[in-house]
């Protein structure tokens, strides 16, 4: 499929730039993927639109902040450093403690091996130096602080890493940035983007799911490169997806698998949630897989879904691999979900919905 098929009009006043003041004020768009319809609801009207018995999974994962300021030891130009995920054997210190980490960096100019950066507010000076350029990877950082000295900066200096389509002056992060680009169940510190659609839950509404007897199951996937980076590729199958890194306890595994045992609906929580789902499912037993690992699944049309029955997400960007995502869910195994995932979000825009990372929500069924 073509790249361009996925490219949709989004005029800038859509794009919300700050969180409402409740999380869970957001607006609801319901699509029927089977009549092709859709409904105008609220997040409020979770507890009725669910059923008792669904189970509700949602992705855990605590968003760091990942992103630090720098400047060039030699010429004092900026430079920003966006810190990845570490992969699961990747070698995060070296042989005498100090941190080693890889991350995307922007500067003015080209920086050069072995090139030292000092990092903004760091007590006693905080530096880096440029070890290796990985490409597309990022580049290998190399730190001179241990990894535990290092996470203590990133959370007095680091900024939460928000979308670049999300404007805010440079500096340190807002409280309410801090505060509400974190879900209010987030436990397992590693991501650098939130899992957005988690993020219009309150204790009060997962209370009023709980009391309509809508179960509850957490798995985590580090959200990383795979999640945001840019499809760029002329055609949809030629993308790559870089891995990210999943847990699936024990629990989480056997309340999904009982509830595809038992004919009841697994509803994702997001994309991420969906992906780790879909990844860790083993059709020949029939039940979801525990354990942890990584993955690059890559879900786009025509893809045939094993595990979810519902998902739960927001308004993603156009040209993206999470618009690809909804575009398969919207008619699994077929290539004609798209046209009804477009007309869908034409009818957002005539209603004044919110799109993206702070924005409203859609529940496709």
């Amino acid at each position: 499929m073509d790249t361009d098929r996925f490219d949709y009009d989004l005029p800038p006043q859509f794009i919300a730039q700050h969180p409402l003041s409740q999380r869970d004020a957001s607006r609801l768009l319901v699509l029927d993927r089977r009549a092709r319809s859709w409904r105008d609801k609220s997040i409020r009207d979770l507890p009725q639109l669910l059923r008792a018995g669904d189970l509700l999974v949602f992705n855990n994962t605590k968003v760091v902040p990942a992103r630090l300021r720098a400047v060039r030891a030699g010429t004092g130009g900026k430079v920003e450093i966006f810190l990845l995920p570490p992969e699961p054997h990747e070698q995060t210190a070296t042989d005498d403690g100090k941190a080693v980490r890889r991350a995307l960096t922007r500067c003015g100019g080209k920086l050069q091996l072995g090139e030292k950066l000092e990092l903004a507010g760091g007590e006693g000076g905080v530096t880096a130096t440029l070890l290796e350029r990985l490409g597309e990877a990022g580049d290998r950082l190399g730190f001179s602080v241990t990894p535990e000295e290092l996470a203590v900066y990133c959370e007095v200096q680091g900024e939460v890493p928000l979308p670049p389509y999300i404007q805010r002056p440079e500096g340190p992060s807002t409280p309410e940035d801090r505060a509400r680009y974190q879900t209010v169940f987030a436990q397992a510190p590693g991501a650098v983007a939130a899992p957005t659609a988690g993020l219009h839950f309150t204790p009060q509404l997962l209370a009023a799911l709980e009391e309509r007897k809508v179960q509850r199951a957490t798995v985590t996937l580090h959200v990383g490169l795979g999640t945001f980076r840019t499809v760029k590729a002329a055609r949809v199958e030629d993308h790559y997806m870089d891995p990210e890194t999943y847990v699936v306890s024990a629990a989480a595994a056997e309340a999904v698998t009982r509830a595809k045992a038992e004919g009841r609906r697994v509803v994702a929580v997001g994309s991420t949630a969906t992906r780790t789902l879909e990844a860790c499912w083993d059709p020949a037993a029939k039940r979801l897989r525990a354990g942890s690992g990584q993955t690059a699944l890559y879900l786009k049309p025509p893809h045939d879904f094993q595990v979810c029955d519902a998902i739960l997400t927001n308004f993603h960007l156009p040209k993206s691999s999470l618009l690809m995502l909804v575009a398969a869910f919207a008619a699994p195994g077929r290539e004609d979900g798209l046209a009804f995932v477009l007309e869908a979000y034409e009818h957002a825009k005539q209603q004044g919905y919110r799109f993206f990372s702070y924005g409203d929500a859609c529940l496709f069924e």
